[in-house]
């Protein structure tokens, strides 16, 4: 995953929701953008218990 993002999952979890919140209309275009592995961003925050609602564009 990208090495700037936030290695805490509760940080990475809020970092990544205040970008969708903020800037970005949906995950993939956050992760197109900020060059992050989709799939292994859903992951690193699934095993912390998160996952991504598209209809909110957030994790919960």
């Amino acid at each position: 995953m990208n090495e700037n993002l936030p290695k805490d999952p509760v940080m990475l979890l809020s970092f990544i929701n205040l970008k969708l919140r903020d800037e970005f209309s949906s995950l993939e275009e956050l992760c197109s953008t900020l060059n992050i592995n989709r799939k292994e961003l859903e992951e690193t925050l699934k095993s912390s218990g998160f996952e991504y609602d598209q209809e909110n564009n957030k994790f919960w």
